[in-house]
This record gives C-alpha cells, sequence and structure tokens, in this order.
C-alpha cells in the first residue's frame, strides 16, 4: 500500500488544474468569504478565472511558494490553500486558506493546514510557519489556537472593510510545537 503525503483524513491537496475556474470563480463571488481572506475585489468575468486557473495549473513551484486545490474524500473541490513569504534561509514561511462556504465546519481547513505544516516542517526543513488573520475572523482564530499557534503580535488598524477598521493578528507556530501533536 502506497501512501500518499498529500492526503489527510478529510482532504487531498493537489495542483490546481484548469477545469478548477467554475468552482473558484463561484467562490469569488461570495463578497463575505472574500472580505475574510483578504477585501472584497471587482468583479471577474468567467474569462479572467479560467485565465487564473490555467496560469495556476501551468505554475511551479518558485521559492518554495505553491497553490493547492483542497478536495475532500469525494474528489470534490472545497477550497485552496497556498504558501507565501518562504525564507529558506531563515526557515519561515506563511501561508493563505479559503474553503468554500457550503465546506465550512467539515475539518477540511484543518487537515490542509496540517498536510502543508507536516510537508513544510518535515520535508523541507523549515522551522516556522505565521500566518495573519482579521480581528473579526473569530472562526480561523479559534480554528488556529486549536491546532497549537501562539498569538505573537497584532497589527492595529491593518485592513479597511465593511466601513470601519480593524486589526491585524498574527499567529505562529514552530517545528517543535507542531511536532507534539
Amino acid at each position: 500500500m502506497s501512501i500518499n503525503i498529500w492526503q489527510g483524513e478529510r482532504v487531498r491537496l493537489r495542483a490546481v488544474e484548469p477545469g478548477d475556474w467554475d468552482a473558484f470563480h463561484r467562490n469569488d463571488e461570495d463578497s463575505e468569504v472574500a472580505r475574510l481572506c483578504y477585501w472584497i475585489p471587482f468583479p471577474q468575468s468567467a474569462e479572467s478565472s479560467r485565465a487564473w486557473a490555467e496560469a495556476c495549473a501551468r505554475a511551479v513551484p518558485e521559492r518554495d511558494v505553491f497553490r493547492w486545490a483542497i478536495e475532500n474524500r469525494q474528489g470534490e473541490l472545497v477550497g485552496t490553500i497556498n504558501t507565501m513569504e518562504a525564507n529558506p534561509r531563515c526557515g519561515t514561511f506563511s501561508y493563505g486558506l479559503a474553503i468554500f462556504r457550503p465546506h465550512w465546519r467539515k475539518g477540511y481547513a484543518s487537515d490542509a493546514i496540517r498536510i502543508a505544516l507536516r510537508y513544510y516542517f518535515e520535508e523541507m526543513r523549515y522551522q516556522k510557519c505565521t500566518v495573519s488573520v482579521y480581528d473579526f475572523n473569530e472562526p480561523s482564530l479559534r480554528l488556529h489556537a486549536q491546532l497549537g499557534f501562539q498569538v505573537e503580535g497584532r497589527l492595529r488598524r491593518m485592513i479597511y472593510t465593511a466601513g470601519r477598521f480593524h486589526d491585524e493578528i498574527r499567529l505562529g507556530i514552530t517545528a517543535e510545537e507542531f511536532a507534539v501533536w
């Protein structure tokens, strides 16, 4: 029996495929989900979403940065996780995560995060991961606390949305903290 490092208990991480464009396009139309992740963008055409998915499908990891599609055990696309700010010299990286609304509260986010952390800590020799979460995204703050992330700081008034400024909370976990799971 072969074991796939990209397979967790609930999800599998895989490369983005050109045919994923429609699911990403529908998710991009959910303004509240966008607000939780970054900002509410201008509307995007179907053609633009197609081109984005095609570009992601052709992308190769560069400087240890990559975007995965997250699919559940039934093979349904449920979200995305992407690494960023990878610094191999210092051994630090960050990630962004989005689970499509119909798939919230099913354990997909925590499973995807564990897979990504395991790969970067155990295969790539990274030693620390940090994430930014907006203070109004309480479900994400709770999730990261449950996963062992520690609050490392608060950047005041970093995002403007829904008519007011909000803080950005920085959380981190080290390879040693992850290993005790």
